[in-house]
């Protein structure tokens, strides 16, 4: 029942139009001054509940789809679905099928060869941090030149003129960088802060007071700051083929110069080489390839171009021209790869992933390098512990039987009687733990040097007493040098020939040999140099 009275939340006036329009429906009914709903009015109005309850439990889902995040068309801007590339999309991909792709990826790939090219010499020559330094102070030049341009009425932001301003303000910093340090009592880790934060303090500046301009803004200066690679264009990329091409072309003509410029800058003067001039020259092909790679990854990301490549090549090989060759080659699969997973997944930026790249290929060469690899200094270090326990053993075996007065020209008729070594006595030659001592004999009576006399004795086969007599004259013979021509005691020198004799090469025993022919008087085992009490 619908009463119509001024309490009432709806309108009479309102009611008067509508209800005779229901009443003419059959929707509701007429007595006196009241009016009752109908079946067909109470059928119909269930249906127009039902409806709004419908429409509302869509707008409730939709406005909470994915976990309470709004469900937009993919491809829009505020899209932040993800799903994983399809194997389609990996080969388009990697078969370099779509041109934007190409351009990205070359131009990547080339940055991080010159850049791997160019960061052997400056990582060897400790100029690592100057990169940074240098990246840093391109930014005042960006700002500067884009407030000249919007002052000579440029309408655009064409490259070439901000990568002009960039090269300049950055050769200023590595300047203001070496004058610091060659006119100040300041430290080169010192004057790289001081250049690096007050040279990008002034760019922030520039960009800042760009921003107050009537006649331009500084939308897209930023992306010097973080790159821009997946936006690349043809020309970037051909200049980074360029640049590319000068740097390798450089560092090939001037390699002898700059290898002995990195490694001995005092013998390079004193073959009348210009140290100065070989830095400058060095340090301008550094700020060709930063300047250059400002379009890819930023002024902040690009000292890892500079870096990473060369401190993973390191791990791989001491060899000059293969450490470049290589730094060349993992920094050229960094920028092809972070290239192609940013093409993969559009949302990620490139920049980015280049270095995570780079980064990766740092971590694989830290654990599995072949010559600087944790894994291998591991596995070295794991050897020599062994090979040391074993001299050990083999060398107190020799000296316990010696003792004893065996024969060492017969071992095999060595018995439980005559030249037995028990445990016990193994022990007190040695401060093993009866843990490592019993791994060591089992060890050795596995490779054929030892066996077992009896139980808890063990004596030296025919192969292992060659051994040990080999391990003993080695000692010895370094025992009698130390006292000798080193004046050790006889009393000490036993524990400064450990530390030392272990890792003598051939050479060293030699010229031992040569050295002390009158105290071996052509003894194969000299005597031991201690006295020996019974």
């Amino acid at each position: 029942m619908v009463r119509f009275s001024r309490k009432s939340a709806v309108d009479p006036r309102n009611c008067r139009l509508v209800c005779p329009h229901l009443y003419s429906c059959g929707s509701v009914t007429l007595d006196g001054t009241r009016f009752f709903l109908t079946d067909h009015g109470l059928g119909r109005t269930a249906r127009i509940l039902l409806v709004i309850l419908a429409l509302a439990w869509v707008g409730a889902s939709s406005a909470h789809a994915s976990d309470g995040k709004p469900s937009l068309p993919r491809g829009t801007i505020t899209d932040t679905s993800f799903t994983w590339p399809s194997w389609a999309d990996v080969m388009r991909v990697l078969t370099l099928r779509d041109y934007n792709t190409r351009v990205v990826i070359a131009g990547a790939a080339l940055l991080g060869l010159c850049s791997g090219v160019i960061g052997t010499f400056m990582l060897l020559r400790k100029r690592a941090l100057l990169g940074d330094a240098l990246s840093h102070a391109t930014l005042p030049g960006i700002g500067s030149a884009f407030v000249v341009m919007t002052a000579l009425g440029a309408t655009t932001k064409s490259l070439l003129p901000l990568l002009v301003g960039a090269t300049i303000t950055g050769g200023l910093g590595v300047v203001a960088v070496l004058f610091i340090r060659r006119f100040s009592r300041i430290k080169e880790d010192a004057a790289l802060g001081i250049v690096l934060s007050v040279w990008f303090g002034l760019g922030v500046a520039i960009l800042g007071g760009i921003q107050k301009l009537s006649t331009g803004h500084a939308a897209g200066l930023e992306s010097f700051i973080y790159g821009k690679t997946a936006s690349m264009l043809e020309r970037d990329a051909l200049m980074i083929a360029v640049a590319a091409a000068l740097v390798s072309a450089a560092c090939l003509l001037l390699f002898k110069e700059l290898s002995l410029l990195c490694f001995d800058a005092d013998y390079a003067k004193t073959q009348g080489f210009t140290t100065v001039w070989l830095d400058l020259a060095l340090m301008t092909l550094v700020v060709l390839v930063t300047v250059i790679g400002l379009q890819a990854v930023g002024l902040i990301l690009m000292i890892a171009l500079l870096v990473i490549p060369t401190a993973a090549a390191r791990f791989w090989t001491e060899h000059l021209p293969t450490m470049t060759v290589t730094s060349a080659g993992i920094g050229m699969a960094s920028g092809f790869v972070g290239a192609c997973l940013s093409a993969l997944v559009p949302r990620l930026p490139a920049g980015a992933i280049i270095v995570i790249v780079s980064s990766c290929f740092f971590s694989l060469s830290l654990l599995l390098g072949r010559r600087r690899g944790v894994w291998v200094r591991w596995m070295d270090h794991h050897r020599l512990r062994r090979s040391i326990a074993r001299q050990h053993l083999l060398r107190a075996l020799f000296e316990r039987q010696e003792l004893f007065g065996v024969a060492v020209l017969v071992p095999h008729t060595l018995d439980a009687a005559s030249g037995g070594v028990s445990i016990v006595d193994l022990q007190k030659a040695r401060s093993w733990s009866p843990q490592q001592l019993r791994r060591e004999l089992v060890r050795a009576e596995r490779d054929g040097l030892v066996y077992s006399v009896h139980e808890g004795q063990f004596g030296l086969t025919p192969r292992g007493w060659d051994e040990a007599r080999r391990f003993v004259r080695r000692h010895r013979l370094w025992e009698l040098y130390l006292i000798t021509h080193a004046d050790v005691a006889p009393s000490h020198v036993d524990r400064d020939a450990d530390q030392i004799e272990h890792v003598l090469p051939p050479s060293v025993i030699a010229e031992l040999e040569s050295l002390l022919a009158s105290e071996q008087a052509g003894q194969s085992v000299p005597p031991s140099p201690h006295v020996i009490t019974t």
